[in-house]
């Protein structure tokens, strides 16, 4: 299927979660990452949650990074359609932009090349670990500036779905992708 129904499928079954679902799901996929093999990496990229398009909390996340005293980087949306990395420490301050993510107002910038670990956002996944997120390109573009023994991390409510059949040479496919059911090697 191609992304752009994927996308209308995918969206069309992210509404009918209820909050317990989300709640619940969100939980099960933080405690699945407990059992990869990345907790040895110090640089964590987290995006933090669209509550609004019904994303996964990632809060639960953002405490296991914060438990085990990992550095946790968040993005920014830049106006040239690419993200800026901060450090989240106790004096970063949150505010949402006009798509409703939860950016850093501003902050120790990271570089792209110090982040080890990122976990992606998305919509739907295929077998062969490629993803559809929202369309606009900027965790591909951020993917490709990653170090090359990045590791990449999507989280999603839902099971593996059909191979998606209009990937491009710019799309960044996954290392990992966990559900509350599964996680997924690629």
């Amino acid at each position: 299927m191609d992304k752009k129904n994927l996308r209308l499928l995918y969206t069309a079954k992210r509404e009918k979660l209820s909050p317990e679902e989300i709640i619940e799901d969100s939980i099960s996929i933080a405690n699945k990452l407990l059992q990869l093999p990345i907790w040895t990496k110090n640089n964590f990229h987290l995006y933090l949650s669209i509550s609004e398009k019904k994303e996964i909390d990632t809060s639960f996340i953002l405490s296991i990074l914060q438990g085990k005293d990992k550095n946790v980087i968040l993005s920014k949306m830049t106006a040239s359609n690419s993200l800026q990395h901060f450090l989240l420490t106790d004096n970063t301050f949150l505010k949402k932009n006009k798509w409703n993510v939860p950016e850093p107002v501003g902050g120790i910038e990271i570089a792209t090349a110090t982040i080890d670990v990122v976990f992606v956002p998305l919509l739907a996944f295929d077998t062969l670990g490629n993803r559809v997120g929202y369309g606009k390109g900027y965790y591909d573009k951020f993917l490709a500036e990653c170090k090359p023994d990045c590791i990449k991390i999507g989280l999603s409510f839902f099971d593996v779905s059909e191979n998606i059949t209009d990937i491009l040479p710019t799309d960044i496919s996954l290392d990992y992708c966990v559900t509350p059911a599964k996680t997924y090697q690629f």
